[in-house]
């Protein structure tokens, strides 16, 4: 009988490259090669405490009760086969749950180390998201990302790992691109080409490209990525196969709208990225009023065909697009969404005007007030809005919605960061949360603030996983991957935030949150030269001298240079005096803490608290670690229902 154990290990599979076609050509040569191959296994496997479970061929399987040290090895092992006679051998490595017995490990841990294995390339060492978590706080063990796969028997996609070491090849996406890349239960929905003579026509064809998107993201069993990726591609012409790449899809649907009069035809079609293959496509000429009944036809079709094309499984779709009414209202309801896309204060300002609009026209739209809501959201976050104003009117607008049509998912995503934000409400901020994912799970926005969420709540790991979600769905968003460097950092795990922020910048070099976030994390790492040249630059990248010194005036004050922190308060407050509507308590609990006059910080908290302003949720931030200890915070913690754990 055998007595099975149950346990975590690290896993370590090797193989020879072209090892048989060695043994062909050269017998001698490959079993000299061998037998080097053995000696230094075994030996260097020994060294790092690991155990050689199996020889199969020209490879091993290798159990390690620790990541580090089977990272450890396999670097040693790779630079011992660079030496002459040179053996070309992949190693990967995962850490996961395997039933060890008397004769060998299973599980789903010994299957994935195998797929990994099997991507690697000679030289390399390639490892799963679980052994680059376990080595993350190990300065000398460094590590790429390149990208997330699709594994054989491995239901989710896993984002892979190249150990970075001198003595070894490091990979790139390019190069694991032949593998199992993409999901063939994903697609992107490209803006569709505004081909009507009216260039302000730009607005609808975009309308109709995101209500298609959003239609399709409530497929069940379907991958769709966000709109910030998918319309980076606007007015790009990019091979479909690359876009597909970056994407992580394998297929995308192109299109173009051609408005005139009270006409449109809209030309729609189904491609496969891996060799430019047109699935399906459709031409669809229609009156302006069946609009709506045509958005409908796209996406129903479009998702059916995934599914027999595809081979999707057979589980149920989502309801149909909801109805939007008038032709008129839809018109203010698709320019509000095109002003609040823009991310700008003014033009998120006219989105409002636009929605009240298609409102008043359409009174029982659950579509237009739950796209109300978003403008409020932004704007009260922000601070451009009073909080005690724009939550409550976000939460109007989103209940209305709900009680309109409750199978909409963004009002319930709203209502959760309603309940985050403003409420404070932690129990039913989760469960808006699950609801709005369980209605669509393609959701970047629900992933990336329920990321926060859990961050708020101290839950890291599940917090990283989320904020990870989002990047999937929106690799090319610099928001999403600014996002998982703001969740790192507030677990303290500062270069792997330093990595999403550089990522983010590569995206936008002009995001100035991602810069200054950084900002922040090389603060805290020690570095405060580098911190501060980085508050220097994107205060020289505002456009006012009284905007963007919160940051630099408190570097300056940590780092002694008191009379510079000073001459920066005074202009927080001189723009506190010309834009009296901004709300800047937060931008002074910093400075104050700063300076070190932590009777002021309060102060300015404890108005933030009464206010109910967003921004103190990010109170067990890194660089509030000196008030940590202060009764007076842990009581804000405890007022607001938050726990005292700050890691």
């Amino acid at each position: 009988m055998h007595s099975d154990i149950r346990l975590l290990a690290a896993i370590m599979f090797t193989d020879i490259v072209g090892y048989t076609a060695l043994m062909q050509s050269n017998e001698k040569n490959a079993i000299s090669i061998r037998e080097k191959h053995r000696k230094v296994l075994e030996n260097t496997i020994q060294k790092f405490n690991g155990r050689i479970l199996q020889y199969y061929g020209d490879g091993t399987l290798t159990m390690f009760g620790s990541a580090v040290e089977a990272v450890k090895c396999s670097i040693e092992i790779q630079s011992e086969f660079n030496s002459e006679p040179k053996i070309p051998v992949r190693i990967g490595l995962h850490l996961g749950d395997v039933v060890y017995q008397d004769d060998g490990i299973f599980g789903d841990g010994v299957n994935v180390a195998a797929r990994v294995e099997a991507l690697s390339k000679p030289g390399a060492v390639l490892v799963s998201e679980k052994i680059f978590d376990e080595i993350t706080n190990h300065p000398d063990l460094k590590a790429k990302s390149v990208g997330y796969y699709y594994l054989k028997n491995v239901q989710k996609p896993l984002q892979l790992f190249t150990i970075v070491h001198p003595e070894l090849i490091e990979l790139n996406k390019n190069e694991l691109s032949h593998a199992t890349v993409s999901s063939k239960k994903s697609v992107a929905v490209l803006p569709f080409v505004n081909m009507s003579n009216d260039v302000e026509n730009e607005y609808f064809s975009d309308g109709i490209t995101e209500d298609i998107l959003n239609a399709l993201s409530k497929f069940n069993g379907l991958k769709v990525t966000a709109r910030t990726s998918s319309f980076a591609f606007k007015g790009k012409n990019i091979d479909v196969r690359e876009i597909g790449r970056q994407l992580n899809v394998d297929t995308v649907i192109e299109g173009s709208v051609r408005h005139a009069g009270n006409k449109v035809r809209i030309t729609a079609q189904l491609i496969k990225t891996n060799d430019g293959y047109h699935i399906w496509s459709e031409t669809y000429d229609r009156d302006l009023q069946d609009i709506f009944a045509v958005q409908n036809e796209i996406s129903l079709k479009i998702a059916h065909t995934l599914r027999e094309k595809l081979e999707i499984p057979d589980t149920p779709f989502a309801t149909e697009t909801p109805v939007h009414g008038s032709m008129e209202a839809y018109n203010m309801y698709l320019k509000a969404k095109f002003h609040f896309n823009a991310w700008i204060p003014s033009d998120v300002e006219l989105a409002l005007k636009y929605n009240e609009k298609a409102i008043e026209l359409e009174p029982s739209s659950a579509l237009y007030y739950a796209a109300a809501a978003g403008p409020f959201i932004f704007l009260g976050a922000t601070g451009y809005m009073n909080s005690q104003v724009a939550f409550p009117k976000a939460k109007k607008y989103a209940l209305k919605s709900l009680e309109l049509d409750n199978t909409i998912p963004d009002p319930h995503y709203v209502l959760a960061i309603v309940n985050m934000f403003y409420d404070w409400s932690w129990d039913e901020a989760e469960d808006r949360f699950k609801k709005a994912l369980e209605l669509n799970p393609s959701s970047f926005e629900a992933h990336q603030y329920y990321a926060l969420f859990l961050s708020f709540i101290r839950q890291s790991e599940d917090a990283i996983d989320e904020a990870k979600k989002a990047v999937n769905l929106d690799p090319l968003s610099a928001v999403a991957h600014n996002t998982l460097g703001d969740v790192y950092q507030n677990f303290w795990q500062f270069e792997d935030a330093i990595n999403s922020y550089n990522r983010s910048l590569e995206l936008d070099p002009n995001f100035r949150t991602a810069l200054n976030s950084m900002g922040w994390a090389y603060f805290e790492m020690g570095d405060h030269q580098r911190a501060i040249a980085i508050f220097e630059e994107t205060y020289a990248k505002t456009e006012s001298a009284l905007k963007g010194v919160t940051q630099l005036g408190f570097a300056y004050a940590k780092t002694g240079q008191t009379e510079k922190a000073l001459e920066l308060l005074e202009r927080l407050k001189e723009r506190k005096r010309l834009e009296s509507n901004i709300n800047l308590d937060g931008d002074f609990a910093v400075m104050y803490a700063g300076l070190g006059d932590y009777n002021k910080t309060f102060e300015y908290l404890e108005k933030a608290y009464n206010e109910r302003q967003g921004h103190l949720l990010f109170i067990r931030t890194p660089h509030w670690k000196d008030l940590y200890d202060d009764p007076r915070f842990k009581d804000i913690l405890s007022r607001m229902g938050l726990s005292e754990n700050i890691k």
